[in-house]
């Protein structure tokens, strides 16, 4: 019961969190940027303010698509980023080129994610299947295997978004402190946005990480509680 508590509390929280995050990007986006950079113009920027020039920067479809991707060295952004010219779309270049400066440094938190993606490729794969089936092998068979196999997969999703978490809060510093030294944010007000609009994206990496633990208590508790 008190899981069940936490599962629904959490999930009141991830939709909050989820309403207060849109809220704010679109109050960003309706910032203009002193400067007048696009997003395009300040990620190209900043990548060669940290001497990156075998980056990409180009513009993907979708909104909130914006990221960083390592194998092929392109920071990809939505074209209300890449085009924009607001506070918002500052902030969310800016981070995305965080990471491309984390690769470039050798971050040990980026490197350790990115070892872990081929297995939480093939644990995403396979989590939902086994849980839903293991749950119900483990209740009419008595068999706890493939419930044993789905929990284990869907730990290694779970550490893999608590991971995340230094990855994306060191992003989103190293695109802030840049931002003011670069004088891209002219004043208070535009940076505070910039921090702000990070700060709530953030947010939606800690509710994810934190639900992904919850489920992960539930699911053990059930192979736990079976097999006593």
């Amino acid at each position: 019961m008190g899981i069940w508590i936490l599962l629904i509390f959490i999930g009141i929280v991830s939709m909050i969190v989820q309403t207060r995050f849109k809220n704010k990007f679109k109050k960003y986006s309706e910032m203009p940027l002193t400067s007048g950079m696009s997003g395009a113009e300040i990620a190209q920027k900043m990548l060669h303010d940290n001497n990156i020039y075998d980056v990409n920067v180009v513009s993907v479809e979708g909104q909130l698509t914006d990221h960083y991707n390592p194998s092929d060295r392109t920071v990809n952004l939505s074209p209300e980023v890449y085009h924009g010219r607001s506070v918002a779309a500052a902030a969310v270049a800016a981070h995305e080129c965080g990471h491309a400066v984390q690769h470039a440094t050798a971050y040990s938190w980026l490197q350790f994610r990115s070892s872990m993606v081929p297995i939480v490729n093939f644990s995403s794969k396979i989590v939902s299947f086994t849980l839903m089936i293991g749950v119900m092998l483990a209740v009419f068979s008595q068999s706890y295997l493939l419930l044993q196999i789905g929990v284990a997969a869907l730990a290694v999703t779970t550490v893999f978004s608590f991971i995340t978490l230094p990855v994306e809060f060191d992003a989103s510093k190293r695109a802030l402190v840049w931002l003011e030294r670069a004088n891209v944010t002219h004043d208070l007000e535009e940076h505070d946005g910039a921090k702000d609009a990070l700060k709530w994206a953030a947010m939606t990496y800690v509710i994810a990480a934190l639900s992904a633990l919850v489920t992960l208590l539930y699911y053990a508790s059930i192979l736990l509680g079976r097999r006593d």
